[in-house]
This record gives structure tokens, C-alpha cells and sequence, in this order.
């Protein structure tokens, strides 16, 4: 039974959003050209995941000769939002309230994370 294609991006496909995001359209080569050294990924590998990026419908491509030319369909905040949404689904059962709880508990947090996050809450509460 084949695998479902998952909506949610793998570290290459983010990778690969991440130049497009930067760079705007681009051509596979230079994709490959444009990631860096620890990155870098053969001219087949982005390829293939970038065909998954466009069945995913994250991408499209345009000829321009005998190139193909892949633009981002879907923005950076669009893409964080979904992948944040995905996360609160799976591991904190549709609760913002069990997500921020995590993200205040956690050891690593400095104090002047935790004023900002604070008034960002307190902003969020004003506006509704």
C-alpha cells in the first residue's frame, strides 16, 4: 500500500523552500547552487524533492526554454502557520493553552523571552 503524501514539510523540502522564499523562482541548478556546503544536496535530490513540492501544491513551475522554472505557491508565514497547526493537532490536541504551557516551561526560555511572550498575550487579549 503506497505511503499518503504528507502536507507537512520535510527538513530538504523546507530547505528548498527556504532558497525559494529568498531567492524567488529559480531553476533546479540553481537551487543546487544556491544551497550551502552542509546543505548540499545532488542535482537528482532536488529534482525529486521538488517535484514533491509541487504535487504537494507548495510549488509550480513555468518553462523558460528547455529549464524549468519553480516559484513558491505558498508564503513563509502561510507554511509556518500550517506546520504550527499541525504540530498543536498532534501533540497537544488542538490546545493553544497546552502548547504555550510547553513553550513557558521550558528550561531554555530567558527572562527577556518571557516579557516578551507576556506582552504578546497581554496585546492578543486586548485585540478581542
Amino acid at each position: 500500500m503506497p505511503r499518503t503524501t504528507s502536507r507537512t514539510l520535510t527538513e530538504a523540502e523546507l530547505r528548498l523552500m527556504q532558497v525559494l522564499w529568498q531567492r524567488g523562482p529559480s531553476t533546479v541548478q540553481q537551487l543546487v547552487d544556491a544551497l550551502d556546503g552542509k546543505a548540499q544536496l545532488a542535482y537528482n535530490s532536488v529534482l525529486t524533492t521538488i517535484r514533491i513540492l509541487e504535487k504537494k501544491g507548495y510549488v509550480e513551475h513555468a518553462k523558460d526554454g528547455r529549464a524549468h522554472v519553480f516559484k513558491p505557491l505558498v508564503g513563509r508565514r502561510e507554511a509556518s502557520r500550517f506546520e504550527v497547526r499541525h504540530l498543536l493537532n498532534r501533540f497537544f490536541n488542538d490546545s493553544h493553552e497546552a502548547l504555550v504551557l510547553n513553550l513557558l516551561q521550558d528550561d531554555t526560555l530567558d527572562e527577556q523571552e518571557i516579557t516578551r511572550l507576556r506582552q504578546l498575550i497581554a496585546d492578543a487579549g486586548e485585540r478581542s
